[in-house]
């Protein structure tokens, strides 16, 4: 875990592309896309079927990696409005089992806006937490501190001949986007006029690596 500074508070940012907030207690994730083969297999496109098994292994080792007492999901936590009612019982009842343990909030995002019920835990369009507003998709006419999901970012290099392609954090003073940690989940370029377009002037791409932080200046 790497200490990073936002918006007056310190945060610990993990490879495994979360973010955790000591003095909240709370691990902050973003688009797990739960039961995304499963949607993909509804077309005839198979995809591994562990996807969201896997997701959840991740997240229950980074609660027992944090010590975490929350877990804020912001948003596309599953991939489509009937992906929670597709989760086979295991899953169901492992994810079930972690919103009864923990402080579970979930930012609704536009994937999954369509979901009838969660599976526990309790549900937000948006939410402010110490002067930091939670949302799913930054919103660049919104001066406040915030920290989003949505864009999937991924930084792209080509380092002695090779293309590397690392999950990154992409911040501005005002802005915090998170990598997505689904594991089926592709990425959008850091540097993608989008996302530029959501965070504003001053953007890097933030990748944690052992004990520092990698800072790559968009332009």
């Amino acid at each position: 875990m790497v200490p990073l500074s936002f918006a007056g508070h310190d945060f610990l940012a993990l490879p495994e592309a979360a973010l955790f907030w000591p003095a909240q207690g709370a691990l902050l994730v973003a688009d797990l896309h739960f039961e995304k083969a499963s949607w993909y297999a509804r077309f005839g496109q198979f995809l591994p079927p562990h996807d969201s098994a896997a997701t959840l292994d991740m997240i229950e080792a980074l609660v027992a990696r944090t010590g975490a007492r929350a877990i804020w999901s912001l948003g596309d936590s599953f991939h489509d409005a009937d992906g929670a009612a597709r989760l086979d019982p295991r899953a169901r009842a492992r994810l079930q089992a972690l919103t009864e343990r923990l402080d579970w909030l979930w930012i609704t995002g536009n994937h999954d806006v369509g979901v009838a019920q969660m599976p526990g835990g309790r549900r937000a369009v948006e939410a402010e937490v110490d002067g930091v507003w939670l949302r799913h998709e930054a919103d660049p006419a919104d001066p406040r501190p915030e920290i989003s999901g949505h864009f999937h970012p991924k930084l792209r290099l080509s380092l002695r001949g090779r293309h590397v392609s690392r999950r990154c954090f992409v911040g501005s003073p005002t802005k915090l986007i998170l990598p997505a940690l689904g594991a089926l989940t592709g990425g959008l370029d850091a540097g993608h006029g989008e996302i530029q377009k959501a965070v504003g002037p001053g953007a890097m791409a933030l990748i944690p690596v052992s004990n520092r932080l990698l800072r790559f200046p968009l332009t």
